[in-house]
């Protein structure tokens, strides 16, 4: 049932229009260039069709700022430059920090080292962006997904093997983008040798040592 009084004005949309039965209202922003001026505020039929495809994505834009994700994408350092990337991936200015690390197991080549288990990332739209806790590992393999996160992945990761082994050659590891792709990493065995010692052999050994030593001069004068 049209709303009395809802026309469409150029270029725009009324917000007052109601919703009703294979019947579409347009309540955000305006019509995007190119789109023909509609009169009824109801569109129902082949009207709609044609108001979808017009639209396309531009009916994004309706959704206010905070509750959509920038995609803010730069460089945040963990303990050095190059070993961190802030990816603004959820709203309202959350995300993921992606620790950037190296592997120079093999002599001559330094890669990146992929940790799935990102940081996350607050005020990822401030002044003052800051990390804590841990992020799903599904926000990670969603986000490096995206070219341009892989694109600067790659950046900070050539930039920290050239900081940390610049005789080395850079190669570049793709990212794992699901959990059948991540790696566990394996660490060498521990020797005997690298073990600790008994903590009361050590406490003897210390006994030992700070008990005075018997003067032997004055053992011959008695």
């Amino acid at each position: 049932m049209p709303v009395a009084g809802a026309s469409l004005g150029p270029g725009a949309v009324n917000q007052g229009s109601l919703i009703g039965k294979d019947s579409v209202a347009v309540a955000c922003q305006t019509v995007p260039a190119g789109v023909p001026h509609l009169r009824p505020a109801l569109l129902g039929g082949t009207a709609l069709a044609t108001l979808a495809i017009g639209l396309g994505l531009g009916l994004t834009g309706c959704m206010p700022a905070h509750l959509r994700p920038s995609w803010a994408i730069y460089p945040l350092e963990r303990h050095q430059r190059h070993d961190g990337l802030a990816v603004v991936s959820q709203p309202d200015g959350y995300g993921l920090h992606i620790w950037i690390e190296t592997d120079t197991t093999t002599p001559g080549l330094c890669q990146p080292r992929w940790i799935v288990d990102a940081a996350r990332l607050f005020n990822g739209n401030g002044t003052a962006p800051f990390s804590s806790g841990l992020a799903p590992r599904q926000e990670f393999f969603t986000a490096v997904a995206r070219a341009d996160v892989r694109r600067a992945l790659r950046q900070q990761s050539q930039a920290l093997c050239l900081e940390r082994a610049p005789r080395s050659s850079f190669r570049w590891q793709e990212p794992p983008r699901s959990p059948q792709e991540v790696k566990t990493e394996s660490f060498p065995l521990l020797e005997e040798s690298d073990l600790l010692s008994d903590p009361a052999a050590v406490q003897e050994q210390e006994d030992q040592l700070l008990k005075p030593t018997p003067n032997p001069a004055a053992q011959e004068q008695r």
